[in-house]
């Protein structure tokens, strides 16, 4: 397999991918993770205020507040979006502390036990087009906002696949913020000694994309998995495909 013309660009010479909806289908397990920790929490605080529980929606919910952000970043829009403010904590916070962080910790728990117990597989094609993007001569990184970013890559076998990775704690050591800045972008095009519009971003998610446009990228591919076309395009999405297999062509 070789890359469609659309990636043939002479300048472009590095691939930043990110992780979940891209790479693997490790987005359906943050959901399902970020829907027990918000539906135990929304349940309780609808007891204790006397208002109606609203269950977390796998899908508005997650794409609109929470998709692509760092995990208490995600907390704090999704509580926001329901008029609910708690106090931000601290990272240390125990999972069963009632703060931003307490809550994104307990997702991230949740996860990690789901991660171990299902583990991941790559999505064939985004793996055929990380080799095509290689032989090519790009180099290339995996650029997420997931704590468990490298988990998710040695589980599904692709960690070699990648020269740099920029995940939740190096954006956390270096100060990053999240999607949709482009910080983490530009962070990963500099590891790897490119310049932003020699750099293509592959995106699922709205903020990711955002970040991408943001970040004056030379290509923002958006990946279309929910139906959301439009919106990745409004977000800045330059070319939205709904599968990386489109990028290849037979030899």
């Amino acid at each position: 397999m070789k890359l469609d013309y659309r990636l043939t660009r002479p300048n472009l010479r590095a691939g930043l991918f990110d992780l979940d909806g891209v790479l693997t289908p490790t987005a359906q397990l943050h959901a399902v993770a970020w829907k027990s920790v918000f539906d135990d929490f929304l349940a309780d605080w609808a007891v204790n205020t006397g208002n109606e529980f609203k269950p977390f929606d796998l899908n508005a919910d997650y794409d609109n507040y929470v998709d692509g952000k760092p995990r208490y970043d995600g907390v704090r829009s999704f509580l926001d979006s329901r008029g609910i403010s708690l106090e931000w904590g601290s990272e240390s916070d125990a999972p069963d502390k009632l703060t931003v962080c307490g809550l994104g910790n307990k997702k991230d728990l949740i996860f990690a036990s789901i991660l171990a117990e299902r583990g991941i597989q790559a999505y064939p094609s985004s793996v055929s087009l990380v080799k095509a993007v290689k032989e090519a001569g790009w180099r290339t990184a995996v650029v997420s906002s997931s704590k468990n970013c490298r988990a998710v890559l040695a589980s599904a076998g692709i960690e070699d696949l990648f020269d740099r990775r920029v995940d939740e704690q190096v954006a956390t050591t270096l100060g990053l913020r999240g999607k949709p800045a482009p910080d983490v972008y530009l962070e990963a095009a500099s590891e790897l000694d490119v310049d932003p519009g020699d750099a293509v971003v592959f995106e699922d998610a709205l903020a990711g994309v955002e970040a991408g446009a943001n970040g004056h990228f030379g290509l923002v591919i958006g990946i279309d998995r929910h139906g959301e076309r439009e919106a990745l395009k409004a977000h800045g999405a330059d070319i939205v495909v709904e599968d990386l297999g489109e990028l290849l062509v037979e030899d």
